[in-house]
């Protein structure tokens, strides 16, 4: 959530329902110290559309929230042209991470979005599967060493998500970018996320404490990136790599050129953001919802030895594990990656019977539209088979949106999917998970973020035999 102007004169949101905060600040506090049970709270008092007020007198911001899966298919779909991505929250990601695909617009977007979606069709992204489970298989070796064994699948899949896509990404430089990028980006999105909750922020380039750490990262992080792509830059014709950013160097066409140097950049920064926390954070809940739920974690390990035997997963696998899709996408609703999104109104539009006005802020929550009881009966409970192929037909198509939708919906969701149960077939087919931590603290972040460990007590199994003939 980040927090932007305030929106228009005495008459503004007057249409809408407000939630009450305190009045001198509104619900800033509330907000900042648990801004998803804020939604949550919005919701259920005032229903689909809710004004939320934050900051002080003369500063303080409107945001218009919208919760029904009807309101969030205007706002990404149907009418996704009245609602941009030009709040101060995307400005700050802007400015640190680049204007990649996450965060361009208008033609940028779209001459970058036709250069790189040949590289992510299905058939070039199932092309991946074998990275995956190469990392994968490195993750569940070192667990043999567990100390008492416990690990903290917050950080062991952080890890892994981030060694899998710099793999993907850079191919025999991992090792030189994985590092970088696990120490700088904390820094990184630390800082956008304090600039992103101030109503006001001083400029970047003075020499505070704050700004200097944040330049420091990001000079190193730049740095890594742009060897790496003046490497590639060198070899030309005869780079023979396969690896994405190998791919994305050699993308042109006659209508949309190819990638300048700083572009090439600003993908590769946007991926590496957008293709590790996510994943991370789909496969950490994953894990820990089957630990605290044996039979689930059971049916699901069957599946996957009636299928795999002692085989490596592959990517055809991927529709044949269906429990085990049904499990990803459970803990993706309970625990969205990216659990707020936000846009800007560039013109008024009626929401639910109500007037969102132009220059708003409106703010959509996974986190809230997914908990919605009237489509997910007794919400907070883990239940796979929500997502079999007849729960799934009988609901909106916006009820469930980890991927967001319409003209900006998520390029790698395939590659999230096929990621996520590569790897849990292979650790759940090795281990068994018992959950230490009974609940885990969350926040909002630039993605869902765990505050507090989230650890399981595993135990190796012992791996079946592959079935010859």
């Amino acid at each position: 959530m980040a927090l932007g102007t305030n929106t228009g004169g005495a008459g503004a949101g007057t249409e809408v329902p407000a939630l009450s905060g305190a009045p001198l600040l509104g619900s800033l506090h509330d907000l900042k110290s648990d801004s998803l049970g804020t939604y949550l709270r919005a919701q259920q008092r005032h229903g689909d559309v809710v004004r939320v007020s934050a900051g002080p007198p003369g500063m303080r911001a409107d945001l218009y929230c919208v919760f029904s899966p009807e309101g969030v298919q205007q706002v990404l779909a149907s009418e996704a042209a009245n609602f941009r991505k030009d709040n101060a929250f995307y400005q700050e990601v802007r400015e640190s991470f680049g204007n990649g695909l996450l965060t361009s617009q208008d033609e940028d977007y779209l001459r970058q979005r036709r250069l790189v979606q040949p590289l992510f069709t299905r058939r070039r992204v199932d092309g991946y599967a074998g990275a995956v489970a190469a990392e994968t298989a490195s993750v569940v070796t070192a667990w043999e060493e567990a100390l008492d064994g416990i690990v903290d699948v917050s950080d062991e899949m952080t890890h892994l998500a981030l060694r899998a896509v710099a793999r993907i990404l850079f191919g025999t430089d991992v090792e030189a970018t994985a590092d970088v990028v696990a120490r700088c980006f904390p820094v990184i999105t630390d800082y956008v996320l304090r600039r992103g909750y101030s109503p006001a922020n001083i400029p970047r380039n003075w020499p505070t404490p704050g700004n200097r750490r944040a330049a420091a990262a990001m000079d190193e992080l730049y740095g890594v990136c742009d060897r790496i792509i003046g490497e590639r830059r060198r070899a030309g014709a005869d780079a023979s790599g396969e690896d994405l950013l190998t791919l994305l160097a050699a993308a042109r066409s006659s209508d949309d050129g190819e990638f300048d140097d700083g572009e090439l950049r600003d993908q590769v920064l946007i991926f590496l953001l957008a293709g590790h926390e996510t994943t991370a954070t789909s496969l950490c809940f994953a894990l820990h919802l089957l630990a605290r739920h044996p039979e689930q974690q059971d049916r699901a390990r069957e599946e996957i030895t009636r299928v795999l035997g002692g085989r490596p997963p592959q990517a055809s696998d991927l529709e044949r594990l269906p429990y085990l899709s049904q499990v990803v996408k459970e803990a993706m609703r309970l625990y969205p990656a990216a659990p707020v999104i936000g846009r800007k109104a560039v013109a008024a539009t009626r929401i639910g019977g109500h007037t969102v006005p132009a220059g708003a802020d409106v703010i959509l929550a996974p986190w809230v539209t997914h908990r919605r009881p009237e489509h997910w009966p007794d919400p907070d409970r883990f239940d796979p088979d929500r997502f079999n192929p007849e729960a799934e037909a009988g609901r909106p198509r916006y009820a469930w949106f980890p991927f967001g939708g319409g003209p900006r919906a998520c390029i790698g969701q395939h590659f999230s999917m096929l990621e996520s149960v590569i790897a849990l077939a292979m650790i759940l087919r090795a281990y068994s998970f018992e959950a230490v931590d009974a609940e885990i603290p969350v926040g909002a972040g630039i993605t869902l973020r765990t505050e507090g460990p989230a650890r399981c007590r595993v135990r190796r199994l012992d791996t079946p035999r592959a079935v010859s003939g």
